[in-house]
């Protein structure tokens, strides 16, 4: 199979996700359980969408599921700031995630904005 740079940086911040909120959920003081709920279902919705993108039927079902995917990091950054706002994460946990996930805004920016251009200038039906 083809290398895909964003499937494999969603993954793997998903992964990254899912072992912040056990962290985050399983700390014997301080739990913390409605915010990294939150930020986890966002952060594995990213590379599930991206995952159903790519594998999509057409060129306007892959724009789509990168639309909502692009939807969701900044979800998950709104998640991270509450996290880090409410001291959860420290300030070094929280400049290492957010860069992570600063990282697949652009990522998801740049081919949302590409393909509904290529759509727009070669029609919906094209994959």
């Amino acid at each position: 199979m083809k290398e895909n740079p964003l499937l494999d940086k969603s993954k793997a911040f998903a992964v990254r996700a899912v072992r912040l909120y056990v962290y985050l959920t399983q700390k014997s003081d301080n739990k913390e359980y409605i915010l990294s709920k939150q930020f986890v279902r966002s952060a594995t919705s990213i590379g599930a969408n991206i995952n159903e993108g790519v594998n999509g039927q057409t060129k306007s079902d892959f724009a789509s599921k990168m639309s909502i995917a692009l939807k969701e990091a900044g979800e998950c950054c709104y998640w991270i700031d509450l996290l880090h706002e409410t001291e959860y994460i420290s300030d070094s946990e929280y400049t290492s995630i957010i860069a992570d996930c600063e990282e697949l805004k652009k990522m998801l920016t740049s081919i949302v904005k590409t393909t509904y251009e290529d759509l727009g200038k070669r029609g919906h039906s094209e994959k």
